[in-house]
């Protein structure tokens, strides 16, 4: 729709002029004192009002202030053949977009709408999205609208008052961490330490250590007594990173501290009470871990007590441009770097990457474009990532599937060469997973006829 402007000028030929001069962009109304402008503006919102200074008996002045109180303002613009510094200078501290003289330079005056128009909906956009970010936004930067996250929320606001340990399981990149951390931060402990430990980082004995500390001696480079993180985290919260990585001999020691309560630092024989809510985190599939024999089955049905899984992001699609401007407001901040969109063309490769690292890989891909970019106006598709700017190229593809019939042998001989595995056929292809269901839909292939 056309933006709406309101030209007061109580000269007749002014107003014609300047509405020949605008009707052509813009839906243009015209008023010749503040009683048929203040007519137009309880009929219709208006975008952008263009006032002389001098209207007859009103004045221009004292009806902008009218127009800024309303509860949606119109853009002013003022214009005069009495212009003056003092008289622009006040203009603009009572809320004028700008001032212009008589007579008036067209272009000049164009560019100046074009611009307040421009960048009042930069600022509509912004304000939106806080909405929609605060919103969707659960604790710890949590952020998203669709069904999947949803029932991730509401898993958290259920389980987080509670005593009941959780294991969070998912892909790499999908925000374990976070979702334990917001968990922390809705419970009763949330005044107490959250203390994380990235299992697979360690060696058996020094996770070992590291869990439970250690007594002066206990083993060649025991110098003195160490704290570990069970004591550390005592009345808090204790989070165990790919806890599919431990060893067994650390399994059972976990195991009887979650049945007990109770540990014993490294080469001590003191008992050592412990309150600590635990929550496990792993992007393997534990309960396969444990048919194989590789996890303790007791521990697993501990770990167990809710499960808690974070969807890969390619199970919430509609997520991504939330996550995009929440991650690009973030990374702005953090590098002082001006507040600059994506393009349309950047927007659609974000939109319609696979993201296999998930939400960690559009954070970096976000950042990777902020750091980079310089157009001073937006960031564009050459500042992201090569693997995202391929994704455009998935999109030509798309565009043309429906035209080309050999485009179908294509994704035939893609699902044949990836035993029908239709994530890896997508990829072997160039397109989205979306699209290539879109493509066999067409085509009336479903997953029961493959």
């Amino acid at each position: 729709m056309k933006k709406t402007i309101l030209i007061i000028d109580d000269e007749k030929h002014t107003r014609d002029g300047l509405r020949t001069a605008f009707e052509e962009e813009y839906e243009v109304y015209v008023a010749a004192d503040a009683a048929g402008a203040l007519a137009v503006l309880e009929a219709d919102p208006i975008d952008l009002v263009i006032t002389d200074l001098k209207l007859g008996t009103d004045d221009g002045m004292s009806l902008m202030d009218r127009l800024l109180a309303l509860p949606t303002p119109p853009i002013c613009i003022m214009m005069t053949a009495y212009g003056s510094v003092d008289t622009a200078v006040e203009a603009m501290r009572r809320g004028a977009y700008d001032f212009v003289t008589k007579p008036v330079n067209l272009d000049r005056l164009g560019m100046l709408a074009r611009r307040a128009l421009r960048e009042r909906d930069v600022e509509t956009e912004n304000r939106e999205l806080r909405r929609e970010v605060k919103k969707n936004r659960a604790p710890d930067r949590m952020i998203g609208r669709s069904p999947a996250m949803e029932h991730v929320f509401e898993t958290i606001r259920q389980v987080a008052p509670t005593k009941a340990t959780v294991l969070i399981q998912g892909e790499s990149g999908t925000g374990k961490e976070v979702a334990a951390k917001a968990i922390h931060s809705l419970s009763t402990r949330s005044d107490k330490p959250f203390i994380a430990v990235h299992c697979a980082a360690l060696s058996p004995q020094l996770l070992e250590s590291e869990l439970f500390g250690h007594e002066k001696g206990a083993f060649t480079g025991a110098g003195e007594r160490r704290i570990g993180r069970f004591e550390q985290a005592a009345g808090g919260t204790l989070f165990l990173d790919e806890i599919g990585e431990i060893d067994p001999s650390v399994q059972v020691k976990i195991l009887r501290v979650l049945g007990e309560k109770s540990f014993e630092r490294v080469g001590g024989n003191q008992t050592m009470g412990t309150d600590v809510r635990l929550i496990a985190a792993t992007n393997k599939d534990l309960a396969k871990m444990v048919e194989e024999g590789a996890f303790r089955e007791d521990l697993f049905f501990r770990l167990h007590v809710v499960p808690l899984r974070m969807p890969p992001l390619r199970e919430h699609p509609d997520d991504i441009p939330l996550l995009v401007n929440a991650t690009l407001k973030e990374m702005e901040k953090e590098h002082g770097k001006p507040g600059r969109p994506f393009s349309k063309e950047a927007s659609r490769a974000l939109e319609t990457y696979a993201w296999p690292g998930n939400i960690r890989e559009l954070r970096a891909a976000v950042e990777h474009a902020v750091v980079l970019g310089s157009d001073p106006r937006t960031l564009e598709l050459k500042d992201l990532p090569t693997s995202l700017q391929g994704a455009m190229h998935g999109l030509t593809l798309e565009e043309n599937l429906d035209l080309s019939k050999a485009a179908n042998s294509l994704i035939h001989k893609a699902l044949d060469e990836c035993s029908n595995n239709r994530t890896l056929a997508a990829k072997k292809l160039g397109i989205s997973r979306r699209t290539l269901h879109r493509q066999l839909a067409k085509q009336g292939i479903t997953k029961k006829n493959l």
